[in-house]
């Protein structure tokens, strides 16, 4: 059995789709289509089932999963152990990162990284859900290491401190805050204004939320963007409030400082404790942290 075919099974089984299965693994979707069939073939089973437009795992494909993962890691571990260079290290690492990345230099991190280590592929992947997709992505062995803003992670997870930023308030020039003079704001303060945030799932928005819910404020949120510069731009743009951590994104606007005793968004590089990353994935995960700021 080719070991591309359990390749296309476990990447099809985390993506639920053909399409974007095929997209990950730079192929055709008729090649992964006939892989998954050759499989099914092979086993004698279905290995999913259809549902609307979904892929979902059938009982034996369930069964079977774990050990064709266990099979590839595997081979991942006979191909660190065959490496007897750095240049000669192979395989890939599935990093998990911030839709934007302006908080952290990661093209700084990956340029040399790919010159010290041609034969790696390095994915780089986002989800709509912001850190609490990838933390659930790397849970569920989708990602290999994900950047992570959350106050908390799963039992299994470890982070490595990479970053640390205060939270700040975000306003257009000629907002009455700004014209007022004043250097800081409370957060009841701010209760009856417009806000711009991130989505649900973004460290910085489950931060926020927790500590307007310890004050009793609901606000009024009139945009959600998928990255924190965003929110900036858009507050000094005068669509609203941004209450975000200060990421140091040049911006219009006015910055005031948050008189309220906000937890800071604090960005590190997560990964699971189990199984042992391979030596590609360790190797990522010391550069990215040797160049923490």
């Amino acid at each position: 059995m080719e070991t591309r075919l359990l390749e296309q099974f476990v990447t099809v089984a985390a993506e639920g789709s053909v399409t974007r299965a095929a997209e990950r693994l730079w192929a055709a979707q008729s090649t992964v289509s006939a892989g998954i069939a050759s499989l099914e073939r092979s086993f004698g089973v279905r290995l999913f089932e259809r549902t609307g437009r979904q892929l979902v795992l059938t009982t034996a494909g369930e069964d079977l999963l774990p050990h064709a993962r266990a099979v590839l890691d595997s081979l991942d571990r006979m191909h660190d152990l065959a490496a007897a260079s750095d240049a000669e290290l192979r395989g890939r690492v599935r990093l998990g990162i911030f839709t934007s990345m302006d908080i952290v230099d990661l093209t700084g991190v990956l340029r040399p990284f790919r010159q010290r280590h041609p034969l790696v592929a390095v994915e780089l992947m986002t989800s709509p859900s912001g850190t609490t997709g990838l933390v659930q992505d790397l849970v569920a062995g989708r990602l290999d290491l994900a950047y992570c803003g959350l106050p908390s992670v799963p039992a299994g997870i470890v982070v490595e401190p990479l970053r640390e930023m205060r939270f700040r308030v975000f306003v257009a020039a000629d907002h009455p805050l700004a014209r007022s003079g004043r250097t800081s704001v409370s957060l009841t303060e701010l209760a009856d204004e417009s806000f711009i945030d991130t989505a649900h799932g973004f460290g910085n928005r489950i931060i926020l939320d927790q500590a307007l819910e310890r004050l009793g404020i609901r606000r009024r949120i009139v945009a959600e963007m998928n990255d924190m510069p965003a929110v900036i731009r858009f507050a000094a743009a005068g669509l609203g409030v941004g209450v975000v951590p200060d990421s140091g994104v040049p911006h219009d606007g006015v910055v005031l400082e948050l008189e309220d005793p906000v937890e800071p968004l604090r960005v590190g590089l997560a990964m699971r404790t189990a199984p042992e990353p391979n030596r590609a994935v360790r190797a990522l995960a010391q550069d990215i942290v040797a160049a923490r700021q």
